[in-house]
């Protein structure tokens, strides 16, 4: 079983940053393949940004670019720099683990607005 926390969410201005970070407890988090996706209101969940055991990584093109991806196995921890934000990447942001089975946190509200 794993827990999965994210923080870091909040208000910002166009063309301001953020960092995200999903805390993960209860496995061996290095094993698992860890990503990041988003859910605006009335859309469909996308996937943003997936990084695997090894450390390859991945992105949604509307966030090459501005958004990095990158894992601390010692903290069981992942994170998404999210830098030049845009209006369109406010959403309902949601950490994903998978090994075997998939588990998911709770979402944190991201909102871009001057």
């Amino acid at each position: 079983q794993v827990q999965l926390v994210e923080s870091g969410g909040g208000l910002v201005q166009p063309g301001g940053s953020l960092r995200l970070s999903c805390a993960a407890s209860g496995s061996i988090f290095s094993m698992y393949t860890m990503r990041w996706y988003r859910q605006a209101p009335g859309k469909q969940r996308e996937l943003v940004a997936a990084i695997s055991s090894s450390g390859t990584t991945n992105y949604a093109d509307s966030v090459k670019g501005r958004f990095t991806i990158s894992r601390d196995n010692a903290k069981n921890t992942v994170y998404l720099q999210m830098n030049s934000l845009k209006f369109e990447d406010t959403a309902v942001y949601y950490c994903y683990a998978q090994r075997y089975t998939a588990y998911w946190g709770q979402g944190t509200q991201v909102t871009v607005s001057s």
